[in-house]
Formats: structure tokens, C-alpha cells, sequence
């Protein structure tokens, strides 16, 4: 029997989410929560196999409960099943230990082919998500290999520039020109596809963080 266990402030669809599992032969819900408080209290104790987990709760976040609950019962799977699609929520769920993202807007057989794929080591996902997805990753990707291609020179500026220093303190700081500073912005720039040096250290940052 697969234990479910479900964290969503919407009463209605949580008894349709319950009802669901309640009617698939192999499946039992064990737990139902309508908070972020609730869920921390009642899920270790339940220990489903898998949690449908809402995003935005009354006290919180899906994604902060998820965190919390993997650290209780890291064996448990997570899916998330909301109603926002954006990459950044998405990543975050899936960070904090989610393995799965899907949209409410999920047919019923879908919400139970996720909980199976979820507990046999799938990674559950409505398609939109899942091209999300994969085009962050393509674009991390491209982003790291773009700063790789920097010289350590370029680096070295790139370094004070993310300091906040100007190009007179840099080209103090590493004995060069100011024209010589701007020389390597340039080529900084062109590597990197960017127009100005907030945008060339936000870049890098955003490929330290992937």
C-alpha cells in the first residue's frame, strides 16, 4: 500500500485529492494538512511514502515545508502540485528536495501516475515544466562555459569589478592602465555577451550559483 499524504490549503481540492487516492486500490492517504504548521506536525508521524505538496500556504511555503520535511524524513518523496509555473519557484522546490513539479491543472490519472513515478525514482513533471527545465540548465550551462572562456587576467578584473571598484582603482590595484582596464572590460563584454558591468557580474554570479 502507498501511503500519501497531502499539504494543500484549498479544501476542495484537498478532499479531491484525497478522495483520489482513497479510490486507487494500492494507495491510502495518511495525512492531510492545510499549513506549513500542520505538515510539520502530522507528516513525520504519518510517514506517507509520498506528499503532495502546495506552494503558497497560510503560513508559510511549500517549498520551506519540503526543506523541512526532507530533513525529518529524507526517504519521503515530494511533489509539488501548484499553480505557478515561473523558474525560480521551481528551482527552489526542487532544491529544497522536491523530485517532482506539476501544475494543478493536471488530470486526476496524472496527480496518480506522478505518486507512482515519484516512489519508483521518477522525476514526475507536466511538460511545460519539464522544457523549463531543461532550458535553465541549457543556459546555465552555456553561461559557465562562456566564463570559462575568460583569460585569468579578465577574471582579475572581473573580480574587482563585482568589489565595486572603479576602473582608476582597479588599474591602481593590479599596476596598469585605466585604458588597459578597459581594454579587458571589452573583451569581458564580448565573452560574455553583456553591455555593461552590472550585467557581466550578474552573469557571473548567476553561474557560481548553478
Amino acid at each position: 500500500m502507498i501511503k500519501v499524504g497531502i499539504v494543500e490549503d484549498n479544501r476542495t481540492l484537498r478532499e479531491g485529492f484525497e478522495t483520489l487516492i482513497n479510490r486507487t486500490g494500492d494507495m491510502k492517504c495518511v495525512c492531510t494538512c492545510s499549513t506549513v504548521g500542520e505538515a510539520l506536525k502530522n507528516i513525520p508521524k504519518a510517514k506517507p511514502d509520498v506528499v503532495l505538496m502546495d506552494i503558497q500556504l497560510p503560513d508559510g511555503t511549500g517549498i520551506e515545508c519540503t526543506a523541512s520535511i526532507k530533513e525529518q524524513i529524507p526517504n519521503v518523496q515530494v511533489v509539488v502540485v501548484t499553480v505557478y509555473e515561473d523558474s525560480d519557484r521551481i528551482f527552489r522546490a526542487l532544491q529544497a528536495g522536491a523530485c517532482g513539479y506539476l501544475l494543478k491543472r493536471a488530470k486526476p490519472e496524472r496527480i496518480i501516475q506522478a505518486i507512482r513515478e515519484a516512489l519508483g525514482g521518477g522525476v514526475p513533471m507536466t511538460p511545460e515544466i519539464a522544457r523549463k527545465v531543461i532550458g535553465q540548465f541549457q543556459t546555465r550551462a552555456q553561461t559557465a562555459s562562456e566564463v570559462d572562456n575568460l583569460t585569468s587576467r579578465e577574471n582579475e578584473v572581473l573580480r574587482h569589478v563585482m568589489h565595486g571598484m572603479t576602473n582608476k582603482e582597479i588599474a591602481d590595484h593590479m599596476n596598469v592602465t585605466v585604458a588597459t582596464v578597459k581594454f579587458h572590460l571589452q573583451h569581458i563584454y564580448e565573452k560574455l555577451h553583456v553591455h555593461s558591468r552590472t550585467e557581466a557580474a550578474l552573469k557571473v554570479q548567476k553561474a557560481s550559483e548553478s
